[in-house]
């Protein structure tokens, strides 16, 4: 078990080793969308890469989510492993609408030997979430 500060000292290391890995300008949170962001995620059990639909409305936020329901389909070809959640809580206990692709290898940000198969993963899955937005930006941004 390691200490807090080891923890986070390791959690530091593996985005600024992914950072210098694969040095990349992505989309993330600069869709222009409110509420609408992309995102990786990487804990002690999981990493993922995501769609967060958390518009500060209500109905905008059921606006977007409903129009990515739309595009299912079209994105299922493009990320077969997609899966849409309706109501993904957060650690923090919040609900949100959430888009996203598991990583389904054994993972750990703690063991720096999952790593590198993690950062492969995010940069495939990133990259097919991105070109996927960009087709569908001006569709998607319709929704509100």
């Amino acid at each position: 078990m390691f200490s807090k500060e080891e923890a986070a000292q390791l959690r530091k290391l593996f985005w600024t080793s992914f950072g210098k890995s694969f040095p990349r300008k992505w989309l993330l949170y600069n869709t222009k969308v409110k509420g609408f962001a992309f995102k990786f995620v990487a804990d002690r059990k999981k990493a993922m890469v995501c769609l967060d639909i958390e518009h500060p409305e209500e109905i905008a936020n059921e606006l977007l989510f409903d129009q990515m329901l739309s595009l299912k389909t079209l994105l299922e070809n493009e990320i077969p492993e997609v899966i849409y959640d309706n109501s993904y809580e957060l650690e923090s206990g919040k609900q949100i609408h959430r888009i996203y692709v598991p990583f389904e290898q054994k993972f750990s940000i703690y063991n720096k030997n999952t790593w590198r198969d993690c950062y492969e993963f995010f940069v495939d899955e990133m990259s097919k979430f991105e070109l996927f937005f960009y087709e569908y930006e001006d569709f998607i941004k319709q929704a509100i």
